[in-house]
């Protein structure tokens, strides 16, 4: 119960409503204390009025029931600037302390019967007090406190308990108030989060906002707006599914067909007629960029890049390595590369994934400045920012088509490239994602493109 909602509720309301019940009972045992001390006043002032009335013949048993009666020991009354002993009683013990209720201050009100509830030890003490109706200018008496301690220990556990009895009772209302209001609707949402989760693709399970409170209404809200939209993306990625294995099926038995059709056209080749020799390497190529793109959709289907293998990578060497193995790739090599990298830069990644992703932006680099028929460059640059290291391969190309940037990271988008399948920029971009990093086009126009990289130095992957 206790690690409940509505359990630590009742808890923290029981203890709150003491802890200001003891804020009321220090002023109000201290204003019980005074009225108590008020009332033994105004007993002695009446006392002693009737024995001056009786001007003195009074016997001494009915004075001691007199002040037996106001509960004091002694009445000292003055009056026209005498002050006169009216009621005694014999063998008192000498006073302790004198307490003057003529106009006290609260704090002194709160001090003094805080101390005598903590003092045990009986005592006499003199009370000073203004009389009633003005019957004389001052009156004192000396009284015993243990009858004033019992009668504030007495006063102070029936507040007590009346204070537990209130705490009790609002804990208990406050309690069934949380579970109606709270408990039983965060219940059912997490019911039905719980059912949901059991099978998201079934809309029924979506939950329907009922709720009458304004923050779990709108908890409700968001949390049908969320489940709605999974379901449908759900429903969107499982006919994708569908469509991939479909696509994956065709592709494997087009790609038995194409290569059969490779086989014919290779004898074509043979063939002595012109119109033959001039056809048949135009669909020999043809039939082998089908053939690569059927592979290369199947691959896609089944490959699923691994989590990199982070390490301490020095990226200069990488990068010089990158570029040699292209540049023996070129055949008339008419592009030269260039490496702008600050010295010592070591990178955290995955050796073989980064040579990877470097190579094919490379390669892609030197392709397109092969396909102008003139002379260019493919530039590497490398350096530190904040957060991590950037990396951008720079080509003097002639830039990538309008069509091409708006599907550039999408598989199977359109490329500028002859024969490409598109999803080299595709792989590159999620392996850099599983590094916890990105690929951006930086920049593409008439004199170039630099595709920018981004490795993060404190991400984990």
């Amino acid at each position: 119960m206790a690690n409940s909602l509505s359990g630590r509720f009742l808890i923290l309301t029981i203890i709150f409503v003491m802890l200001a019940e003891v804020f009321i009972f220090v002023p109000s045992i201290a204003r019980f204390r005074e009225d108590y001390l008020l009332a033994r006043l105004e007993r002695a002032q009446i006392a002693s009025l009737a024995l001056l009335a009786a001007d003195g013949m009074i016997d001494d048993d009915l004075e001691y029931e007199l002040l037996e009666n106001a509960e004091v020991l002694n009445v000292v009354l003055r009056r026209d600037a005498v002050r006169q002993l009216v009621l005694s009683t014999d063998g008192m013990e000498p006073i302790s302390a004198t307490f003057d209720l003529r106009d006290p201050p609260a704090w002194q009100l709160i001090r003094d019967a805080s101390m005598r509830l903590l003092e045990a030890e009986e005592q006499n003490i003199r009370v000073i007090g203004q009389p009633v109706r003005e019957a004389g200018l001052l009156i004192e008496i000396t009284m015993e406190t243990e009858p004033l301690r019992t009668a504030m220990i007495d006063y102070g556990l029936r507040v007590f308990l009346l204070s537990a009895v209130i705490s009790i009772f609002t804990a208990v209302l406050l309690f069934g108030a949380v579970r109606v209001l709270m408990v039983n609707p965060i219940k059912r949402v997490v019911h039905a989060m719980i059912s949901y989760a059991q099978a998201p693709e079934d809309a029924n399970r979506i939950i329907t906002p009922r709720g009458t409170v304004r923050e779990l209404r709108d908890a409700e809200e968001a949390l049908h707006a969320m489940q709605t939209q999974l379901t449908s993306l759900l429903r969107q990625r499982e006919r994708l599914a569908q469509l991939g294995e479909a696509v994956a099926k065709i592709s494997h038995d087009l790609r038995n067909i194409l290569s059969v059709a490779t086989l014919v056209a290779d004898r074509l080749e043979t063939v002595q007629d012109p119109t033959v020799k001039r056809i048949a390497p135009k669909l020999v190529n043809s039939l082998n960029r089908a053939i690569n793109l059927t592979e290369a959709t199947l691959a896609f289907g089944r490959a699923e890049e691994p989590a990199p293998k982070l390490d301490r990578v020095p990226l200069e060497a990488l990068v010089d390595d990158v570029l040699d193995n292209d540049n023996l790739a070129q055949e008339d090599g008419e592009v030269s590369y260039d490496a702008v990298i600050e010295p010592g830069m070591v990178v955290r990644a995955d050796p073989e994934q980064l040579h990877r992703v470097l190579s094919n932006l490379v390669r892609n680099a030197r392709q397109a400045i092969t396909a102008t028929g003139m002379p260019g460059e493919v530039i590497v640059r490398a350096g530190t920012q904040e957060g991590g290291w950037f990396i951008e391969v720079c080509d003097t190309g002639p830039g990538l088509p309008d069509g091409a940037r708006e599907a550039l990271f999408k598989p199977f988008a359109s490329t500028s490239k002859v024969g490409g399948t598109g999803l080299g920029l595709t792989i590159c971009s999620e392996i850099l994602r599983g590094h916890g990093g990105s690929l951006t086009l930086k920049s593409t126009g008439s004199d170039g493109t630099t595709f920018a990289m981004f490795l993060p130095s404190g991400i984990a992957a």
